[in-house]
């Protein structure tokens, strides 16, 4: 079924999501794999960025990642820069409760808006950015058979070290022959 799976479903965001995403957006320890920049934001600047950003943007879709059996509220998956003409997008995801890490929620969340993507949006293709440092993600995203298509090298200064920046996508067929497989 769409936007649901065995253990989570989407939900489309909304500004009553405001203050979790606030909390998710200032841990430090989330945001470290997944934000180019890690700081501390004013509740203020959280709430100009859901407004504009996520709900006032015709070029973006996010969907809270929603855990059924608690109907607790994991983390957020989103497509971002779609480019309707040339059917790409990029598509981000962050897992904000910790105890839900390792567990393949993020898996479960990553296919259900790829499925959105590919079978109700028809996107051609879906792109996405990973830390060199987060080989777990990295072999997720290659498990579920994106291809590695480049890298933006030293990009990242993160714990007095640089990193680069991988960038993978995956076609609309070649997810379809993996589905199928």
């Amino acid at each position: 079924m769409l936007f649901e799976s065995r253990r989570v479903k989407l939900r489309k965001i909304t500004k009553d999501d405001t203050e979790l995403y606030h909390k998710w957006r200032n841990d430090v320890e989330v945001m470290h794999s997944t934000s180019l920049s890690l700081d501390v934001y004013p509740k203020k600047a959280t709430e100009e960025f859901v407004e504009y950003a996520i709900l006032g943007s015709d070029t973006s879709k996010g969907y809270i990642l929603v855990d059924k059996k608690s109907e607790t509220s994991i983390g957020i998956v989103s497509l971002i820069n779609m480019d309707y003409k040339n059917r790409n997008a990029e598509c981000i995801i962050d897992i904000g409760e910790k105890e839900y890490w390792g567990k393949g929620y993020g898996k479960e969340g990553l296919l259900l808006l790829l499925d959105y993507a590919f079978y109700e949006l028809n996107l051609h293709r879906v792109s996405l950015r990973v830390f060199s440092f987060n080989e777990r993600a990295i072999h997720l995203y290659k498990k579920i058979g994106f291809e590695l298509e480049g890298k933006s090298r030293q990009t990242l200064f993160r714990g007095g070290k640089w990193h680069d920046i991988i960038h993978m996508g995956i076609l609309q067929e070649e997810y379809f022959v993996k589905k199928e497989a």
